[in-house]
């Protein structure tokens, strides 16, 4: 299944996709949490009113002009991992890592489908990276690799917009990763039941129509199960963590020159099964387009 948020007068509410419609899973026939995070953290005891939704009279609304937020608004956690997949390490003239090498996206960056990525006033060194993103399900700790898929709740599309001088200047790549509009995810979160296996996926990334990266999540040098497990090492992760996966070859800091994002352009990530993600490119307000 799809679920989504979406925005009704204002208010975020939780839905669920039915052909072109979506179900409000906030109505009282359906009586669901108006929070993704709070749905997930329902667990099993979601799925019986998950099922009849579709069968309710629960209010719908035409998916083609609904606005759907971020499927996760603000996620506990956003983290990504660097340089995992062989064909942008070898771009980037970089060596394979032997270890896991992850810096979080600070979840105020997180933004829906259309919403506006902005070339922010303190630099234009603005690139994309098209990614596969993983939505925990359920608070875990100390994850074996072989039975890590079992808490994920679902797949989503990520751009992992990078301000790349900015990322450069220190090791943690914080700053560099988390401008205001740089967490572009959505359109929804396609539930583990339709993406059995995720390391099969194909992910391609467009720049006004100019397809840029095409690769595939078989690429990953750390699969999904290997990533939740290593993180579940070190830390809990809770309902509504956002793991960004890694992004193939073609990021527009590997072209000479480099190809960054420019007010005007339009950024389409795509990964099979998944979902596809579509954002415009502005200017911050108050930017005098110097770059400066």
């Amino acid at each position: 299944m799809r679920l989504v948020t979406l925005s009704v007068d204002g208010m975020a509410r939780t839905g669920l996709v039915v052909g072109d419609e979506v179900v409000d899973l906030t109505d009282p026939a359906v009586g669901l949490p108006d929070s993704m995070t709070g749905l997930l953290a329902l667990g099993d005891d979601a799925t019986a009113a998950l099922d009849r939704a579709p069968s309710t009279a629960a209010r719908r609304y035409p998916l083609a002009t609904t606005r759907l937020l971020a499927p996760v608004p603000r996620p506990p956690a956003f983290l990504g991992i660097a340089r995992n997949y062989g064909d942008h390490i070898r771009e980037m003239g970089a060596e394979r890592p032997e270890h896991q090498t992850w810096f979080t996206k600070v979840s105020t960056c997180v933004i829906g489908p259309a919403a506006a990525i902005e070339v922010p006033r303190a630099s234009g060194a603005v690139d994309y990276e098209g990614e596969l993103g993983v939505v925990i399900g359920r608070r875990c700790r100390h994850v074996p690799v072989g039975r890590a898929l079992e808490v994920v709740a679902g797949y989503t599309v990520v751009n992992d917009v990078s301000v790349r001088d900015w990322q450069r200047r220190t090791p943690t790549m914080v700053l560099g990763k988390s401008f205001d509009t740089h967490g572009p995810t959505g359109p929804w979160l396609v539930t583990t039941d339709e993406v059995p296996d995720p390391q099969g996926l194909r992910v391609r990334t467009w720049v006004n129509g100019d397809l840029r990266q095409d690769g595939t999540t078989a690429d990953m040098v750390f699969s999904c199960a290997q990533m939740i497990a290593h993180l579940s090492e070190a830390m809990t992760l809770e309902p509504g963590t956002v793991l960004a996966t890694g992004t193939p070859a073609g990021v527009g800091a590997a072209s000479d020159p480099p190809r960054w994002l420019v007010a005007g352009d339009e950024v389409t990530v795509a990964v099979d099964g998944v979902g596809e993600l579509t954002n415009p490119v502005v200017d911050e307000p108050g930017h005098g387009g110097s770059g400066d």
